[in-house]
């Protein structure tokens, strides 16, 4: 069986293509302006074709590689939610929205997906640009479908629910479900982790991952504008402390044999999380290099799709397309 096409924007690490190629799809092109997630998406996948530009830039006529595609995709910088309630307000993100489904005018794929916020999908507050979007994609022949996912049914060992977009033409889209959860009992943080926490000889990692019993809470990657890498706001660092956990900064090294697990003592008795931890609780397989400094790294992975929902999603679209 062929495989599908698809083209891919503003992809930072990759979390959303990677799940789609998994499903069968092949890019013929993903777009970031962010030069560590383009070097991040080379270092894993030499043989893609990336482009370093603003989504706002892409002329379609100068990559012909673009057109006659199944699927044009995107992970799109997360709009202004209770999440990053604390972020200045540009308006950058609603028109980043908006580029991606003006975007099908010139592509015309046979699919269309969208990801972030799940107020994006069911918020009285987006329902301007849902009537958009679905008025300029119903007039090129698409319909749409809004639902909500939560990357915790996929496997992914996170609360992390996403809003999402499906449209595809008239002819497939009666044969398209939404993903129905892979799983009935979520993956604990601590489950995840063990191995991980294992790894350097740190002597309390069974004795963590025993009380991390739920999944982690959203992972956020903050913003340009804002300092170093920590996990979240103050009710997410909350979350965090209850299973043992410094939330208020990311670890350059796994805890190894002479640290000791004391959380009664306060933050300094906690287990810090690294990068790459925190890239296994957004479900990158191990050997996905995200590249850059902590910081960057860590924005990378905190604002990517879970491989595993993109792979669901892919599954799912490419089920409809090929009915």
């Amino acid at each position: 069986m062929s495989r599908l096409t698809f083209v891919d924007v503003c992809s930072g690490a990759g979390g959303l293509a990677l799940g789609l190629e998994r499903a069968g799809f092949e890019p013929t092109l993903l777009l970031d302006e962010d030069a560590d997630a383009c070097r991040t998406l080379r270092t894993n996948r030499p043989q893609w074709n990336v482009l370093q530009a603003d989504l706002m830039d892409l002329d379609p006529s100068e990559h012909p590689e673009s057109y006659d595609v199944d699927l044009l995709s995107a992970g799109l910088p997360r709009v202004k939610s209770n999440a990053t309630a604390a972020r200045a307000e540009s308006g950058e993100e609603e028109r980043l929205l908006k580029a991606a489904v003006y975007l099908a005018h010139a592509v015309r794929p046979r699919a269309l997906l969208l990801e972030n916020v799940p107020a994006l999908a069911d918020s009285d507050r987006f329902h301007d640009f849902r009537e958009f979007a679905r008025a300029e994609l119903e007039h090129l022949g698409y319909k749409c479908s809004w639902f909500v996912l939560n990357a915790a049914d996929f496997a992914v060992p996170q609360d992390r629910k996403q809003g999402i977009l499906v449209a595809l033409k008239n002819g497939w889209f009666s044969s398209f479900r939404s993903p129905s959860p892979t799983l009935t009992d979520h993956v604990s943080a601590g489950e995840a982790l063990a191995s991980s926490m294992r790894s350097a000889g740190w002597r309390d990692a069974d004795r963590w991952a025993a009380q991390a019993t739920s999944v982690a809470p959203t992972l956020v990657g903050g913003s340009k504008n804002r300092g170093g890498a920590d996990l979240g706001p103050a009710g997410t660092k909350r979350k965090w402390e209850k299973m043992g956990v410094n939330a208020h900064s990311l670890g350059d090294e796994i805890p190894g044999p002479d640290f000791v697990w004391s959380p009664e003592l306060g933050k300094d008795g906690m287990v810090r999380l690294t990068v790459n931890q925190a890239a296994l609780l957004q479900g990158f397989p191990k050997d996905w290099e995200i590249v850059g400094r902590k910081t960057a790294r860590y924005r990378q992975i905190g604002h990517a799709s879970p491989p595993p929902v993109g792979e669901a999603l892919g599954l799912a679209i490419a089920h409809a397309i090929r009915s």
